[in-house]
């Protein structure tokens, strides 16, 4: 018997399959990036987008369609990472804000939904382009109301007709966009969607389909050993971390015996999870930030979780009963005054996060090339942030989304998103803040203050491919500007001035090159005689970076 509307139940497994297909195929779709950047990947950043939907629906018991959708669409917004995460979120909203109001979907609320899912997420993009998943959604609605228009009854025949011609035209994105003609792909994030899509559709057509995710270890299970419930100055090692890494599944990459030895020689506790597609890392150390760093050459991070065993409630629990008689009463924390200002940046490396933090930065968000923030980083930032107008850095041309939908879901606060695309702009956006100025034209300063610096960045290719002209081998390095590519080559450092040629003119005052972790001393001093020498009426500095994947960041004011 034909099935010709969906309730609420179909609808969330529906969902949830849609969820888990793209997850499976996480790792394809993040091989179709163009750019081939060791860091922030459509396919991730997409599925951590919706897991974190799919986390909020599974938390309901028999939800009503109101609830369902409520739970898609707020789980999706606040957890939206990188520009297609937070397209899929809009999408995703306007969907939901159809079908909410419906008890069962048919084929004209399923029409009017793809409508206005495709309507919101053009409104989120400040300026769409044709050639990406946008294109791919219009495609589903155009086809959906052809199919109504035409009369069509059978929601089976309606749904697989949306598909094919879906599919078709994601087949078509290379010919609207030139870079996915050169590159030899199809656009990532509208293969992402039809991943859903497709997962969907299966659930529906009757298809036996798995739509529950392995279950992560509950953390609580690593509890602290006996040894190490002792008195607190006896803790060796600090801080408990852990994470996921997503390995690299298109360069066969497996966490390696050299990464084990490096964590046994800098703390204890350690495990490893090695499944075929992730690795779970579990480590008491004192420099969680090193362990982090060393393990993004293995692939994106996720579910970074990193205690402090000493501020370990148990443990202040046993100091507390051994300086009862001598412990003062506590004294409540005193809540920060509310202020004018406050300032929010994404920043990675501890080099990076203290420049900012030395130039009046409130808050720090981990993250930015090598992991982008979701739209639930920053609302958690802003909300440690207590002042009347917040600027928020997002540093990064894929987390400025996020950071705008931050903005529009606070209600309380002034949120001033300025449209910062590297770290260096973002620092020079906060230099050229003034106190004393208003919001509207401290705006303005720091746009332009980030506009008027030029960036350039070193890392390395994880594939084969052209782009801009330039032949690009696997493991090649490459200088990566505002604009594209600049340089290319086997020398790291040969590479970095090639880049920084192209970016210096007669208008150039300062070249500072922010030096990543991977880079030792004498490699970054040689660099800087160089450079002093090459461009002797350039001030030339060298700051500590620390950031992982980019061998330098440079920037020329």
């Amino acid at each position: 018997m034909a099935v010709n509307t969906i309730d609420s139940k179909l609808v969330a497994k529906m969902f949830m399959a849609g969820a888990c297909n793209l997850e499976k195929n996480k790792e394809y779709i993040n091989e179709l990036n163009v750019f081939p950047v060791p860091d922030g990947d459509t396919g991730t950043n997409m599925t951590m987008t919706i897991m974190s939907a799919y986390k909020e629906l599974n938390a309901l018991d028999n939800p009503d369609m109101r609830a369902v959708c409520k739970a898609i669409s707020s789980g999706s917004l606040r957890g939206a990472r990188g520009n297609s995460g937070v397209i899929l979120s809009q999408l995703i909203r306007g969907f939901t804000k159809i079908a909410s109001e419906y008890d069962e979907l048919d084929i004209d609320i399923l029409t009017n939904a793809f409508k206005n899912s495709v309507q919101t997420a053009y409104k989120a993009v400040m300026k769409p382009k044709e050639g990406t998943i946008l294109t791919v959604a219009s495609g589903v609605y155009d086809k959906a109301e052809e199919l109504r228009t035409a009369g069509e009854k059978d929601l089976d025949t309606y749904l697989k007709k949306v598909l094919d011609y879906a599919d078709e035209v994601l087949l078509k994105t290379p010919d609207l966009l030139p870079v996915l003609k050169q590159a030899g792909v199809v656009d990532s994030g509208g293969q992402g969607l039809m991943e859903v899509l497709h997962g969907a559709y299966d659930i529906f057509s009757g298809k036996d389909v798995d739509i529950t995710l392995n279950a992560t270890k509950d953390k609580r299970e690593k509890n602290i050993t006996p040894s190490e419930k002792i008195a607190l100055n006896e803790i060796k090692y600090s801080y408990k971390t852990e994470f996921t890494v997503i390995l690299k599944q298109a360069m066969n990459v497996k966490i390696d015996k050299d990464y084990a030895n490096f964590l046994d020689s800098i703390g204890d506790n350690v495990s490893f999870n090695v499944t075929a597609e992730t690795a779970k890392v579990y480590v008491h150390t004192n420099d969680p930030g090193l362990v982090i760093q060393k393990a993004l050459k293995f692939g994106m991070l996720s579910e970074i979780s990193i205690e402090n065993l000493k501020l370990d409630e148990k443990h202040q629990e046993a100091k507390a009963e051994e300086k009862t008689e001598e412990a003062p009463a506590p004294v409540k924390e005193a809540h920060a005054e509310l202020k004018e200002y406050g300032f929010i940046a994404v920043s990675v490396g501890e080099g990076m996060s203290e420049i900012f933090k030395s130039v009046g930065t409130d808050y720090i968000i981990e993250g930015g090339q090598t992991m982008n923030p979701s739209t639930e980083d920053m609302l958690n930032a802003i909300d440690k942030v207590n002042a009347k107008h917040i600027f928020i850095l997002p540093n990064n041309k894929n987390i400025i989304m996020a950071a705008n939908q931050a903005r529009d879901l606070t209600e309380d606060k002034d949120i001033i998103v300025i449209p910062t695309k590297t770290v260096p702009q973002g620092i020079g956006a906060m230099i050229n803040f003034m106190a004393e100025a208003s919001a509207e034209d401290n705006t303005e300063s720091m746009t332009e203050g980030a506009s008027n610096v030029k960036t350039g960045q070193v890392t390395y290719a994880v594939r084969d491919t052209e782009i801009d002209n330039k032949v690009i081998k696997k493991d090649d390095y490459m200088g990566i500007g505002d604009s594209g590519i600049l340089s290319v080559g086997a020398d790291r450092d040969q590479v970095t001035k090639d880049m920084i040629k192209e970016m210096v003119d007669e208008d150039s005052s300062v070249i500072t090159v922010y030096v990543g972790s991977d880079v030792d001393s004498e490699a970054a001093e040689k660099l800087k005689a160089d450079l002093e020498e090459a461009y002797e009426d350039v001030e030339v500095e060298i700051q500590n970076g620390g950031q992982p994947i980019y061998y330098y960041i440079v920037s020329v004011e």
